[in-house]
């Protein structure tokens, strides 16, 4: 009995150690600058468009004419389809399936640091959204043009966009970097490309956003996914000389 009870508190403590993958110095460097590139291109794609949107010029030229160009184009079959990706991506069902997830992968994983990683990103995403909307002031389009249902809130960024292309954008990496195999990689951020993509025109055709609100919400994304992925190397990645110094460490440790 007390065999079997030390043995599951040792998997749980198990969880609690972040995991350690070891990589060659050049596929660490590059993990470092793919994440270096998202965060300042998000960044700069972030600024020019809020000061366009907060002066009214540039990117936000787009606004209008994109707004009308899929007001001329809705149909009744296309309106549904919209809605049930609005619905699925939504601050309803998409916190739902977040936690779904989360719960299954806490009690699955044997390590806790992927989980939480994701937690902290989605929780991120989630603060910037709600601190930025009345910061910004950008009025949606006019409720008219709304498919389904008024929302007299603001639009800056789109927080379904930001939402879906967190998730996505996270989970891809955080499988893909684990499994190593460049189908996967290719597959899980071709998925969730499309996603983001399908989610940015449901805002659109629905009439709850501009393109300059759910362009802002990617480069966001791409800042915090950016951000996430350098603390996840930093924290877990090793290459195979500093796997041979903590041996001789560990080994100098026990020796005294």
């Amino acid at each position: 009995m007390t065999m079997a009870r030390d043995i599951r508190f040792s998997a749980w403590r198990q969880k609690f150690v972040v995991e350690e993958r070891y990589l060659e110095p050049d596929a660490r460097r590059r993990l470092y600058t793919v994440a270096a590139s998202m965060m300042v291109i998000g960044a700069v794609a972030f600024v020019v468009i809020l000061i366009g949107v907060a002066t009214q010029t540039g990117f936000e030229r787009l606004d209008a004419p994109v707004e009308a160009w899929f007001d001329a184009h809705v149909s009744e079959a296309t309106t549904g389809f919209m809605i049930a990706l609005a619905i699925v991506f939504g601050p309803v069902a998409l916190p739902v399936i977040i936690l779904v997830v989360l719960v299954g992968w806490i009690v699955t994983a044997r390590h806790l640091w992927r989980p939480l990683l994701l937690a902290c990103g989605m929780a991120t995403g989630v603060v910037l959204a709600q601190v930025l909307a009345p910061l910004v002031q950008h009025p949606r389009p006019p409720v008219g043009q709304m498919l389904f249902g008024p929302d007299h809130t603001f639009s800056f960024p789109s927080g379904h966009v930001l939402g879906t292309s967190d998730f996505l954008l996270i989970m891809s990496y955080l499988l893909a970097s684990r499994i190593q195999r460049r189908w996967v990689t290719v597959c899980a951020f071709t998925v969730a490309s499309v996603a983001i993509l399908a989610q940015i025109v449901s805002r659109l055709y629905l009439g709850y956003h501009w393109i300059s609100d759910t362009t802002a919400s990617v480069a966001l994304s791409l800042v915090i996914v950016g951000a996430l992925i350098a603390v996840d190397v930093h924290r877990t990645v090793r290459v195979p000389s500093e796997r041979v110094l903590g041996l001789l460490s560990q080994t100098q440790r026990d020796g005294t």
